[in-house]
């Protein structure tokens, strides 16, 4: 399979579970880590995905944001002389897949934010991507993530998740269907200098 896609709950993409390129993670850090990497040793992929909702911090970020930076909010080691989202001992605390200075930044980590003044600067807050990023920089896999905005990280967050936590699947739909588009376009246009 050259292309794993991870979402955290069945409810993000009741459609999209039917896919059996589709696996569901489960929510927070160490269930996402987990089954990244059970997931990338299984199958091999060239690419892994990760679709799914989030906390809209930066006012720019709506609908459907991808996200290239990723930090861990809940990292808190300062009394042993590590800056905050530092994992002890290691050496980088963004974890980011293009240009670090480019692109939106995701916020991870095992609590529902409910309030958007973050100690780490971020865009997004969601309680996977990170894990899933790091799962992947560890194996050499590629990773795209996609988040849709559900709510505004703050008082109404619960409410608001609640009831939209479906509403970003048509969005993943597409980005899935143009990535698709687009390879086929590519390998269409390979054969054809080929022959």
């Amino acid at each position: 399979m050259k292309d794993l896609i991870l979402i955290a709950l069945e409810s993000e993409a009741p459609k999209m579970k039917e896919w059996e390129n589709v696996f569901f993670t489960g929510v927070g850090k160490v269930n996402a880590a987990i089954r990244a990497s059970a997931l990338i040793q299984e199958h091999s992929p060239s690419r892994v995905w990760n679709f799914g909702t989030a906390g809209g911090i930066n006012p720019d970020c709506k609908q459907l944001v991808e996200v290239s930076n990723f930090v861990q909010r809940d990292m808190r080691c300062c009394e042993l002389g590590f800056e905050i989202g530092l994992t002890p001992f290691e050496d980088v605390r963004t974890i980011s897949f293009d240009d670090p200075n480019e692109g939106y930044t995701c916020s991870t980590g095992d609590n529902f934010v409910d309030n958007p003044n973050l100690e780490i600067p971020a865009d997004i807050v969601d309680m996977e991507a990170y894990a899933i990023a790091k799962a992947c920089q560890y194996h050499g896999v590629e990773f795209k993530c996609f988040k849709y905005i559900s709510d505004s990280a703050d008082e109404n967050a619960n409410k608001e998740w609640h009831e939209t936590v479906a509403n970003g699947e048509p969005h993943y739909i597409n980005v899935w269907d143009t990535h698709t588009s687009n390879l086929n376009d590519y390998d269409t246009q390979l054969q054809l200098d080929m022959d």
